[in-house]
């Protein structure tokens, strides 16, 4: 499988399946330290990061931002003073999606 955080998103709007649990079992071993969640009835993955101060949390949370625009596929973001919680999911189909793992991967690049 490519490099993850090499791919680019794909538009999605809806219509399409989301993603088999043979592909989520193999799309979570490329993203490391994302764990697998099912709520309210949807599968979605989540990263907690931690940081030194609030100031490093909200820099942290502005870059991913950047990248989320670019990709045009955007996380859900949960900040607790120095730790920020991302979420991904693709809220259009209620799932899974391999953009979601894209994302995953170009988020964990800037903080590696």
């Amino acid at each position: 499988m490519e490099n993850l955080a090499n791919k680019k998103c794909v538009p999605c709007e809806g219509g399409v399946p989301s993603l088999k649990d043979e592909e989520v079992k193999e799309f979570i071993t490329k993203v490391v330290g994302w764990n697998l969640e099912e709520e309210d009835g949807h599968k979605q993955i989540s990263k907690t990061f931690k940081f030194k101060n609030f100031r490093e949390s909200l820099d942290f949370v502005n870059t991913v931002g950047k990248i989320a625009e670019g990709e045009g596929h955007h996380p859900d973001i949960h900040i607790h003073y120095n730790r920020v919680t991302l979420v991904n999911y693709t809220h259009a189909i209620s799932g899974l999606h391999e953009n979601d793992f894209i994302l995953a991967a170009k988020i964990d690049e800037i903080k590696a």
